[in-house]
Order: structure tokens, then C-alpha cells, then sequence
């Protein structure tokens, strides 16, 4: 593992569950940032995440809106994808730093895209396909 790493996971998609749970309960912030190529598999990971934060509801990928809202067991949870962004100040123009500011989960795709405006702590993701088809999580933290 990397210096910081709080761990390294090599999974597939029928382990999503308790790779979901495992970075629930390694968690130092409720800002989860994750990073990788498209298609790795950055919304179903983050489909299962909210799912086991209580919310019922179908999870879709804010690709168009930027972010989506769900109703957890404690809380809103904020689901953003920044990877129709062509500038960080869209993501000012709506607000980001109020939601940044709350005390609510906050999943961010394509973090990259605004590191500028990323909260000060939180968690970095990072997701690699492997040749066979698995993935790989990279977990450190960003304080």
C-alpha cells in the first residue's frame, strides 16, 4: 500500500456489497471522492453506497444535472458528476460549496474537475479495472 493508504481492495461486482460496507466503516469524512477511467465502475460502487445509507429509491448517474438528491436514514446524500463540467465555475454558479459545507454525504464523480473547490477532508478513490475484470480500490485520505 501507499504512504496515507487506509487500504487497497481487489473485488468483483458480486462483492460490491461488502466493499460498499468496508468504505462506510473506514470513512474519516462523509465526502467520498472517487477517481478512475469511464465506465471502471464509479456509480455502481457509489449505487450500492447510498443503497446501504438507507435510501430506497432508484440511484441514477446526475451526468446531465449535476447533482441528485436522495433521502437517507440520517440525512440528505448528494450525488455529483462533474464530468460534463467545462469550467469549476459552473459547479460556484450552483452552489457547490454550500453542499460541501453541510454535514451530508457527499459522493463526488470526476472530483478532478473541480479540485479547486473540493472540501478540505474527505476520502480519495481511486478505481481500477484489472485485466480479468475485477477492480481495484485505492483508499486515502485527503485532510
Amino acid at each position: 500500500m501507499k504512504p496515507n493508504q487506509i487500504m487497497q481492495l481487489t473485488y468483483q461486482i458480486s462483492d460490491l456489497s461488502s466493499v460498499a460496507q468496508k468504505l462506510l466503516d473506514k470513512a474519516n469524512s462523509k465526502n467520498l471522492l472517487f477517481y478512475g477511467k469511464m465506465g471502471v465502475g464509479k456509480t455502481t460502487l457509489i449505487k450500492e453506497l447510498v443503497r446501504q445509507l438507507g435510501v430506497a429509491e432508484t440511484v441514477s448517474s446526475p451526468t446531465f444535472s449535476l447533482v441528485n438528491e436522495y433521502s437517507g436514514e440520517n440525512g440528505p446524500i448528494y450525488h455529483f458528476d462533474f464530468y460534463r463540467l467545462n469550467d469549476p465555475s459552473e459547479a460556484l454558479d450552483f452552489g457547490v460549496e454550500e453542499y460541501f459545507m453541510q454535514e451530508s454525504w457527499n459522493l463526488v464523480e470526476w472530483p478532478e474537475k473541480i479540485s479547486g473547490l473540493l472540501p478540505d477532508r474527505g476520502m480519495r478513490i481511486e478505481i481500477k479495472e484489472n485485466t480479468n475484470g475485477s477492480r481495484t480500490l485505492n483508499v486515502t485520505p485527503v485532510e
